[in-house]
């Protein structure tokens, strides 16, 4: 799975499990609701910048985030023997 496309899953994920609607984390991260669209989607990459206020908007560290991503993409690039 493209790096992209596993933080916007990552993002949504984490998103739902907090309780909040995309307008509600970009009211916390400070950043315009269809930006979180476009990231969930993967049509948009977040800077570091962006990535940082996501995580204060979900309570999380950026570490934490990215970690979840990372786990995400190494699951889906192992090719089966």
């Amino acid at each position: 799975m493209e790096a992209g496309l596993a933080f916007g899953k990552v993002l949504k994920e984490l998103r739902k499990q907090a309780g909040l609607t995309q307008e509600q984390l970009a009211l916390e991260a400070d950043i315009q609701r269809n930006y979180v669209s476009l990231i969930e989607r993967g049509i948009n990459q977040p800077t570091i910048t962006i990535i940082f206020k996501l995580a204060a908007g979900l309570k999380c560290k950026p570490s934490a985030l990215i970690s979840e991503v990372e786990s995400l993409v190494s699951s889906h690039s192992k090719v089966p023997r």
